[in-house]
């Protein structure tokens, strides 16, 4: 359904330590950067991206917007839990852990990156 999601960035250096961190707990390589104002994460199943706004004003967070990454393991979500908040990222919602409802069980891990756009690690329990 989406060829990709981006986000917006105050400060590349910045963004780029947290996602790189974040994402190599998944397998997903460094970002590349592009046109010196955004960086590209792609995957056979997707592309995640961060940039300086264009029209050069401040980036501002999704108010109830979350972006969530897929896990292999509940290991993956704690290890990019534990490096989002390595790397300048604050924890929200509850602890990572396991959560049931309707789409089953889960096991999951929120944080908000630099600027406060939420994000979070997802494993999906086999039923």
């Amino acid at each position: 359904m989406f060829s990709h999601v981006m986000v917006g960035a105050n400060d590349l250096e910045v963004s780029r330590k947290f996602y790189d961190a974040i994402l190599g707990t998944l397998g997903i390589a460094p970002g590349v950067i592009n046109r010196d104002v955004r960086y590209f994460y792609r995957t056979p199943t997707g592309v995640f991206a961060f940039s300086l706004p264009v029209d050069n004003k401040a980036a501002t967070l999704a108010n109830g917007g979350t972006i969530g990454f897929a896990a292999q393991s509940s290991e993956q979500v704690d290890a990019f839990h534990a490096a989002a908040l390595a790397n300048g990222g604050i924890t929200c919602e509850d602890p990572p852990g396991y959560r049931e409802g309707p789409a089953g069980k889960l096991y999951l891990a929120y944080v908000r990156d630099p600027i406060g756009n939420k994000i979070c690690a997802m494993l999906r329990v086999p039923k």
